[in-house]
C-alpha cells in the first residue's frame, strides 16, 4: 500500500481517498480507525495491529501533532519488538512509504486531522 497524497483530513492510498483516520497494513487499509481516547494512543487502540505484529509501526500524530503517544504505550510496543516512529502525519506518510520500499513489514497508524 502506498500513500499517494495527504492533506488535513484526507489521505489517498493506492488511488483510494479516505477522510477518517486509518491503519495502513501491507495489503489493506482499515479506515474509520478510532481510539478509546480521541487524542491519545493506547495499546487497546492497536489490537488489530498487534494481532500480527509488524517490524515497524509508524504513527502519524496529526497535521499539528496533537495526538499523544504516552511513554507507556511506546515502551509496551518496543517490549514486543516493534520499532516505533512517531511524527506529524505528513512526515509519517513519507516514513511509511520509505519503509515499505525497503520491504520491511510496516504498519501505519495515521491520525488525519489536528
Amino acid at each position: 500500500m502506498t500513500v499517494d497524497a495527504y492533506s488535513f483530513g484526507r489521505i489517498r492510498i493506492d488511488g483510494v481517498d479516505y477522510t477518517s483516520d486509518v491503519l495502513v497494513f501491507p495489503q489493506r487499509v482499515r479506515d474509520r480507525w478510532r481510539r478509546r481516547e480521541g487524542h491519545s494512543l493506547c495499546m487497546e487502540d492497536l489490537a488489530e495491529v498487534l494481532a500480527d505484529p509488524p517490524q515497524h509501526l509508524v504513527v502519524g500524530s496529526g497535521c499539528y501533532g496533537n495526538m499523544r503517544v504516552p511513554e507507556e504505550t511506546l515502551n509496551a510496543l518496543r517490549a514486543r519488538g516493534i520499532a516505533v516512529k512517531v511524527c506529524i502525519t505528513g512526515d509519517a506518510v513519507a516514513e511509511l512509504n520509505r519503509l515499505q520500499r525497503e520491504a520491511a513489514r510496516v504498519v501505519g497508524a495515521l491520525h488525519l486531522t489536528c
